[in-house]
């Protein structure tokens, strides 16, 4: 649908009422050449915040399962000091 501008200035209440509704386009001319176009706004779902990362972080190693005795660095696992694995 096209309108002219100063026809769009005046109905356009009316013409942003139907644009929602019907979801057309309404292209806004002066002197017979496009200039704007109202159009209707998408409305996207939130996405949940549960599984918004899936697909997109890979785990290498058991993320449940206890942490090993000496880390690939060289630190002990829980709470203990800092050793080298030659140290153990």
């Amino acid at each position: 649908m096209q309108i002219a501008a100063g026809k769009f200035k005046a109905q356009c209440l009316q013409l942003m009422d139907l644009v929602h509704d019907t979801h057309q386009r309404v292209v806004i001319t002066k002197h017979g050449r496009p200039v704007a176009q109202l159009v209707a706004v998408e409305q996207r779902k939130p996405r949940p915040v549960f599984g918004r990362l899936r697909g997109r972080i890979e785990s290498f190693s058991d993320v449940i399962g206890p942490l090993p005795d000496v880390w690939p660095e060289g630190r002990r696992g829980g709470n203990g000091p800092a050793r080298s694995p030659e140290h153990s």
